[in-house]
């Protein structure tokens, strides 16, 4: 029989750019399910990790950045994505960087509906070196939103992660599971290995735009390296984090291709998955 004291439900992180969303989502799940770096708008799409207890299922989904410009119209559909995972979800996780809180975190923070329950986070404090320096940040949030909870974590280092987690499951509803026990991730096979790939390419050359399209031949040669030497070290390492999460061997090609203006055409980005 169900359980009756069964919960579950879809939770939305949401941040502004570099506050640490996806990271915390891998930490909150216990695998790599969304992509990082230190570069803004690493994360392109919406990624469902789920973190499977007794008692409750969190269905966690990842979101970019909001983008205050709309340069382009890629932004536009990345703050499209923002909406969209607000308008139907059971609670939302608002982060911000535990140094400060700025002008982009209440913009986003403005957009979460006031009907929906939503939990503080301040990420990073093991960045923070006076600890008593968050006690200001906790009163500044408090005065901003009804928060159901205000709770400092470092996702890097796994810091009161349980104690977040049980804030969460306290705003789920009851009912039962939504996943099988034993997912992670409602993402198939080839968009993680895409986004391991694309993640490679943001850690050891920055934010050049990949998919891996680029718009211009000498961001081609960038990516490449000489005699492909930097792209075979992308692959590799994309590969080995495709492995780990797959159990089992993976064939990689890939191939880069100049696409000037892919990022301003609304027929590629639909057919990117945008």
């Amino acid at each position: 029989m169900a359980d009756p004291a069964h919960r579950s439900g879809h939770v939305a992180i949401v941040g502004r750019p570099s506050v640490g969303k996806s990271t915390l989502l891998n930490a909150l799940v216990g695998a790599r399910v969304s992509i990082t770096s230190r570069k803004p708008q690493t994360t392109r799409h919406r990624v469902a990790g789920i973190r499977t207890e007794p008692g409750v299922q969190f269905v966690f989904v990842d979101t970019p950045g909001f983008q205050r410009r709309e340069a382009s119209k890629l932004n536009a559909r990345l703050n499209r994505a923002v909406r969209d995972a607000l308008a139907d979800v059971d609670a939302v996780v608002f982060v911000v960087d535990a140094a400060r809180i700025t002008e982009a975190d209440r913009a986003v923070l403005a957009l979460i509906p006031a009907s929906v329950p939503a939990i503080a986070v301040l990420n990073k404090i093991d960045a923070v070196k006076d600890k008593r320096s968050l006690l200001p940040r906790i009163a500044e949030l408090a005065q901003l939103r009804a928060f159901a909870a205000i709770v400092p974590v470092s996702a890097e280092r796994g810091t009161d992660l349980p104690a977040l987690a049980q804030a969460i499951a306290d705003l789920l509803p009851k009912g039962p599971a939504l996943y099988d026990g034993d997912a992670l991730t409602d993402r198939d096979e080839r968009f993680l290995a895409g986004e391991f790939l694309r993640e490679k390419i943001f850690r050891l050359l920055g934010d050049i735009r990949a998919t891996v399209l680029v718009d211009k031949p000498g961001q081609r040669a960038i990516v490449v390296g000489r005699d492909g030497a930097r792209m075979k070290e992308i692959a590799t390492k994309a590969r080995a984090d495709m492995e780990a999460l797959f159990g089992g061997r993976v064939f990689l090609d890939v191939w880069v291709r100049v696409k000037s203006g892919w990022a301003d055409s609304d027929a590629m980005l639909t057919r990117l998955g945008y």
